[in-house]
């Protein structure tokens, strides 16, 4: 049995410097450890809470760039946008068919949302994010993943595909792998320039895809306290230093703690933040560059992506039709 990763790409909001620590970095290096890579572009998955149409098709061309940017070897990994596999959404209404409307119930995602309309509990929400699990489910189990990165808000999901796929092989016959979850732990949360969570919806981002100019302007916003240069600071508690430890080596870190020791001031620490930050930016500045100007490559890698994967999710679907009966005529 083949080890099997699958990483679902977000694709809403501006790449930041959080999706690349926390998602991008990780989720690359993972994949070496595995016989085959998927990533894919999670864009049916964007509608659910985004009806914008040109941000969502912004957004997916921006994400894809970011990761590609990053390091991404469309020769060592399937990439594919997931709008463009349509098995997928067919087994989505496979596994609908053997899902408990009770499993959905449980969802927190969903249970978050009734817990917050106050008269009527179903208010603004859709389908789309009552049945989401569902979807994920398909994602994985089209191509039978083995092992699946997840944060700690989407154990429960996974859990969830797992129950699916179970359900699934015990009506039928086993015909899924019941995927492992990877879990990215809660002390990697990256903070963003107010010390919170690195969010779009907070606006405290550093943009992933910025100049050298707007980098240096975005770390610059981060908030500090009135501490004077001079005045020794604590780095345990302070979005500068921690973010600093995720881009320098343990010798560079020990210097900057000393540093803070010695009082060094704001603007001198932000200065050093920059450079670190900014010399592991430079190489995927200038491959995003690249990318960018090819007006044609992206569409070009992802065709070649769906290319590949789709004859994989075709004989699945197949096996699977043939299992619920639904066939040809004999």
């Amino acid at each position: 049995m083949k080890k099997r990763i699958l990483t679902g790409i977000t694709t809403t909001g501006t790449p930041h410097i959080g999706n690349y620590l926390g998602a991008i970095k990780p989720a690359l290096k993972q994949a070496k450890n595995y016989d085959e890579s998927y990533y894919f572009l999670a864009d049916y998955h964007a509608i659910i809470k985004n009806s914008d149409n040109k941000e969502v098709s912004e957004s997916v061309k921006n994400v894809a760039l970011a990761w590609l940017a990053s390091g991404l070897d469309v020769d060592k990994s399937f990439f594919y946008r997931q709008s463009d596999i349509p098995e997928i959404l067919e087994l989505s209404w496979i596994l609908n068919c053997v899902t408990a409307k009770g499993l959905m119930n449980r969802s927190h995602a969903y249970k978050a949302a009734i817990n917050n309309n106050k008269e009527d509990e179903d208010k603004g929400i859709t389908m789309g994010l009552f049945s989401y699990p569902i979807l994920m489910a398909a994602d994985i189990l089209m191509f039978n993943a083995t092992h699946v990165p997840v944060g700690a808000d989407q154990i429960q999901h996974l859990e969830m595909t797992r129950d699916i796929a179970a359900r699934f092989n015990h009506i039928y016959k086993k015909t899924f792998e019941l995927p492992e979850a990877i879990i990215q732990s809660k002390k990697d949360t990256v903070p963003g320039t107010d010390g919170q969570k690195m969010s779009k919806s907070y606006g405290n981002i550093i943009p992933l895809l910025s100049t050298e100019k707007q980098l240096h302007k975005s770390i610059a916003k981060i908030v500090t306290n009135s501490l004077e240069p001079g005045e020794a600071k604590n780095p345990s508690n302070c979005t500068v230093f921690k973010l600093y430890k995720y881009f320098a080596s343990d010798e560079m870190i020990a210097e900057f703690e000393s540093d803070y020791k010695d009082g060094i001031g704001w603007g001198d620490a932000k200065n050093k933040l920059f450079s670190v930050v900014n010399n592991e930016m430079s190489p995927i500045r200038d491959k995003y560059d690249s990318l960018v100007n090819d007006k044609n490559l992206l569409n070009d890698l992802l065709n070649e992506g769906s290319n590949k994967v789709r004859p994989i999710a075709k004989e699945m679907l197949s096996s699977i039709r043939d299992s619920i009966g639904i066939k040809k005529i004999s």
